[in-house]
Order: structure tokens, then C-alpha cells, then sequence
């Protein structure tokens, strides 16, 4: 998954406030299509750029393959600077990448794949499930590790509760009790919550992290605001608990992260610091710099990566 237009990370992490009412920064997602499989695109967008350390975040599905659709087929393409994360909710993926990695993931799972330096990989649909239901976010690197060197981990097993009939995954960070096994270089919260039963839940939240919420299935009510699955809800920092509303069946995904304090430009598959970061990347991914080996494996063509919005002199 990819994101084709440049754009710088945002500074502003806090709502307005009208007639003494904080209010929700409310956020129409992008709909796309990504090898083969309908998208929503929550970040960036042009009124939020990151929240935290995550800079991307796409809302897979849930879709049905039809007729002779083998589903998603997403071919090598190069990765730096960023962390990617895939959290399965329906259907099974294949991950393969330059590492030698060879990892299919199933529902209630998590693909991390860090490129650091430089890193390729490709997705594909596996198993007899025709139906792809999954997130894939972006964490963006900290200067000081954006070099590091390249890794894959697969999470099978994740925490997970059941409180006020809402059950909860956690995916990333800590959360009261609970630690998730998940890797990562900055502060992050990432929690699936899923409605058994029509309800009201309160969250405690950390008052110095920003705070979204993206319904994934069906609709919610948070801090009594209605959005729905095509609207990503920012509420900025500041906040102490979020509170939500939603029918049996409903499914929704909470993430949170210290602001960050440096400023980073995205570029196609790449994250940098700057433009010259993305464009030594991106020649190198041109040229078949051994930075990007070949995906073993995967019968198809690499990507070709989109002209560069800027003078590469």
C-alpha cells in the first residue's frame, strides 16, 4: 500500500473548543484500490497529516472475491524510514519479503515489518477464505533509528479482555495491565475494540497523547458525535477518557501517540526526512540497487515507482 502524493506531518494536535464544547475533528477517509482490493484511506489526508508516529493508515475491505478474483496481489515495491503494520481481521495474507521472509497472517494477528534502511516485500491472498477484512498502518521512524537495519516480526498472540461486553485487542503500547509484545520506537496505543453486545464504553486515555478512532464496522457514537465507517474521528491531546457508543457487531479501531516533534515527508512507499533522503531511495529502488534485493518467491514485476514531484538534481 502506497501513498502517491507527497505531504509533510501535520503541527496541529489539539480541537477547537466552541461555546465551551471541545469539538471532534471529523475526517472523510479517501477510498482507493490497492492490488485489487477496495480501500479507505484515513491517513494522511489533507486535514491530518499524522497522529503520533502513525503516518498512514488504510482500511482494507471487508470484501468478497468474485468470480475468477484470486484478491489482494500487491507486488514488490521498496519501503524506508517507517514501520509497517498489519493487524488481520478476516481472511489470510501471504507476506513475503527481501529479508527471506515468508509469513502468512490470519485473523486476530499482527505483521510488523520495520525497512529502516531500506527494505521490499509483496502481499498476496492465501487460503480458502475468499474474504480480505484488515488495517495497514504506517509508523514513521525516529531520525536517530530511520537508518537501522531492516527486520520482519510476526505477533500470533495478542492481549486481549472482555470488559463491559466490548472486547478488546491490544495491538500496540500499554493499556491499565496490559502490554502488547509489539515492537516499535515511539510511544504508540493501538486497541480493537468489538461490541458484543449493544453498549456504552469509557476508555481511560493518556492526556498527552493524540487520540483517533476509525469505525471499521458499523456506526459509533464518540463523546456523543455520530460518525460512521467512511470518517476517521481526530481528537487531539488533552484528553483523559473517550467515551463510545455502538450496536452489537459494531468494530473499531483506537490509536494514539505522543505528537511527534520532528518533521518527515512521505513520499510514495517512502518516509525521509528529506527530499533527498526520498530521492536517493527512490533512485536506488530505479536502478536495482542491492539496498533492494529481489522478493524470492513472487512470480510478477516489481512496482514502478511514480515520477518524483521534485527537481532530482
Amino acid at each position: 500500500m502506497s501513498n502517491s502524493r507527497p505531504t509533510y506531518s501535520s503541527s496541529s494536535r489539539d480541537c477547537p473548543v466552541v461555546d465551551g464544547i471541545r469539538q471532534i475533528q471529523r475526517i472523510a477517509v479517501r477510498n482507493a484500490e490497492v492490488g485489487g482490493i477496495p480501500i479507505s484511506r484515513a491517513l494522511p489526508t489533507r486535514e491530518r497529516r499524522t497522529l503520533g508516529a502513525w503516518c498512514f493508515l488504510d482500511h482494507a475491505g471487508p470484501s468478497v472475491f468474485s468470480g475468477s478474483s484470486q484478491g489482494m496481489d500487491v507486488g514488490p515495491h521498496p519501503h524506508i524510514g517507517l514501520q509497517t503494520f498489519t493487524w488481520m481481521i478476516e481472511g489470510e495474507v501471504l507476506h513475503r519479503d527481501s529479508l527471506g521472509s515468508e509469513q502468512v497472517i490470519r485473523p486476530g494477528q499482527v505483521n510488523l515489518m520495520t525497512a529502516g534502511r531500506g527494505i521490499a516485500h509483496t502481499e498476496q491472498s492465501t487460503g480458502e477464505q475468499r474474504r480480505l477484512h484488515a488495517a495497514q498502518l504506517w509508523i514513521a521512524l525516529p531520525a536517530e533509528h530511520a537508518d537501522m537495519a531492516p527486520r520482519f516480526d510476526h505477533y500470533p498472540d495478542l492481549p486481549c479482555w472482555l470488559h463491559d461486553e466490548v472486547k478488546h485487542t491490544l495491538l500496540v503500547g500499554e493499556f491499565e495491565q496490559y502490554r502488547s509484545p509489539v515492537s516499535t520506537f515511539s510511544p504508540l496505543i493501538a486497541i480493537d475494540l468489538e461490541w458484543q453486545a449493544d453498549g456504552y464504553l469509557q476508555l481511560p486515555l493518556r492526556k498527552d497523547f493524540e487520540i483517533g478512532l476509525l469505525p471499521l464496522i458499523g456506526a459509533f457514537e464518540v463523546n456523543d458525535e455520530k460518525f460512521s465507517p467512511d470518517e476517521f474521528a481526530y481528537l487531539g491531546i488533552n484528553l483523559n477518557r473517550i467515551e463510545l457508543r455502538a450496536k452489537k457487531g459494531s468494530r473499531a479501531l483506537l490509536i494514539g501517540g505522543l505528537p511527534l516533534t520532528e518533521e518527515i515527508l512521505i513520499w510514495w512507499n517512502f518516509v525521509g526526512h528529506s527530499k533527498q533522503e526520498i530521492s536517493r531511495a527512490q533512485r536506488d529502488w530505479e536502478q536495482g540497487n542491492s539496498r533492494f534485493p529481489d522478493v524470492v518467491g513472487y512470480c510478477g514485476p516489481r512496482m514502478t515507482a511514480p515520477r518524483l514531484p521534485w527537481s532530482d538534481d
